[in-house]
């Protein structure tokens, strides 16, 4: 429930404010001769930051020339990596929350929707950890190139001492430091979700298949049942022993009745 509700929200605030990032900075060229200054240089860049396109007029404090300088690096790969990556798993979050809702019966068939859902999640955990890693270098780098005291080294006339130069104010970051926490949030929410998609596929159920849980019932009826065949087997030994004494028993009236032929014999002897 909570990938279905934070993931797509995560996913718009990410690429929202990297995408829509537009920035700026101001800075000043004092001459020597004032109305060959120019107190109000504005340099604007915005997403994806190829700011070796950006240009911008200073005064040379030479006469009313100018020149044209632009930044220093590009570093739209690493931008547009991130906002990829927040727009497809967006999408894919609102496609996985359709297929959740009304076709559940279609995602358990045949364990292939958990199977697939686990796969594109550990792919967008491990791609949401690769590219705020990227895009949090290539900010740091962005700052750097657009600091206001970097960029008044470009220019020539702030290299002689009886210029004066100054920055007036520089970019603001507060959008683009928030598009890389989203990231990072991100990549917790889809690591952390997981574990509850590997809960559905056939692989958590089949180790769980594989170890039963012996029936104690089972054993005490084992147990139960051998005295008694035990005792079975003892009393057909004891009446065939039995019947074995009768034979025996029958061997003796034999010898009874030659006594008693005997017996009757004597008396008619005498």
């Amino acid at each position: 429930m909570c990938m279905v509700i934070f993931a797509p929200l995560f996913a718009i605030f990410a690429f929202a404010t990297c995408g829509g990032y537009t920035g700026q900075l101001r800075v000043s060229v004092d001459c020597v001769n004032k109305t060959d200054s120019n107190l109000s240089i504005t340099v604007k860049f915005a997403y994806p930051f190829r700011l070796n396109q950006v240009t911008f007029n200073v005064p040379t404090c030479e006469g009313r020339q100018q020149e044209e300088l632009h930044l220093d690096g590009d570093f739209s790969s690493s931008a547009e990596f991130f906002v990829t990556i927040a727009v497809f798993a967006f999408l894919y979050s609102l496609f996985a929350t359709v297929v959740y809702i009304f076709y559940q019966n279609k995602y358990r068939e045949n364990n292939r929707g958990p199977f697939i859902d686990f796969i594109v999640t550990v792919v967008f955990s491990f791609m949401w950890l690769v590219g705020s890693s990227a895009w949090a270098k290539a900010l740091s780098d962005v700052k750097a190139a657009t600091d206001p005291d970097e960029v008044l080294l470009l220019t020539s006339a702030c290299k002689v001492q009886t210029n004066k130069c100054g920055s007036v104010y520089g970019p603001v970051w507060s959008g683009l430091n928030t598009s890389v926490v989203f990231g990072y949030l991100n990549f917790v929410l889809w690591a952390g979700n997981i574990w509850f998609v590997f809960k559905e596929t056939g692989w958590h159920k089949g180790g769980a298949a594989r170890y039963p849980t012996p029936a104690p019932e089972k054993h005490t009826t084992a147990f139960n049942q051998q005295p008694y065949n035990q005792q079975n087997y003892n009393q057909g030994t004891f009446d065939q022993s039995g019947a074995s004494f009768g034979g025996t028993g029958g061997f003796g009236q034999s010898d009874y009745s030659q006594v008693g032929s005997y017996t009757s014999s004597g008396p008619t002897s005498y």
